[in-house]
């Protein structure tokens, strides 16, 4: 079983009640927010073996697995994830602006309000990329057609007297 598997399985399929739960996760984030603060303030490409980044960065193996597995599709280049083991070689050139619209689309909050993205983007362009992220993710209903509307196909007729009854906007 490769590592990832094994961090899918302690992180989403192991039962655990729901005050370990809680504490798994809560160990985790915190992992996570440390982890991004310093990759965040860090001028250069943060790269290096799975183990090599969790020894580094005071997290286990499959603690760094969980991180690379959040990361991944925001870098620019992908790490082999699937297949990776703790010597693997992994890097974290992250695309900046879809790092922070994933953390927003994620709703973690403790992350894309890290005070170390101000010297990464400025405060107007994260609002940006904020609302880009929230209104991609709503979804808008076409108003509704009322029987004795004009039709939408431009006849001049009744919308039930048209394309209601041939059932073409149902």
């Amino acid at each position: 079983m490769s590592i990832l598997e094994n961090w899918r399985k302690l992180a989403y399929e192991t039962q655990r009640d729901n005050r370990n739960e809680q504490l798994f996760w809560a160990n985790y984030f915190n992992h996570e927010k440390s982890f991004y603060e310093k990759i965040l303030a860090g001028s250069e490409v943060e790269s290096g073996t799975v183990k090599a980044l969790a020894e580094k960065y005071g997290v286990d193996v499959i603690t760094m697995t969980g991180i690379i597995d959040g990361i991944d599709e925001c870098l620019k280049e992908p790490n082999p994830i699937e297949t990776m083991d703790e010597d693997t070689v992994v890097s974290f050139d992250f695309d900046k602006e879809k790092l922070y619209k994933k953390m927003v689309e994620c709703k973690a909050e403790w992350l894309y309000e890290l005070p170390e993205w101000d010297a990464l983007i400025t405060p107007e362009r994260r609002k940006e990329l904020y609302k880009e992220q929230r209104s991609s993710t709503t979804i808008v209903k076409p108003k509704k057609i009322g029987r004795n509307d004009p039709c939408p196909c431009g006849s001049g007729k009744k919308f039930k007297a048209c394309c209601l009854g041939k059932g073409i906007y149902d």
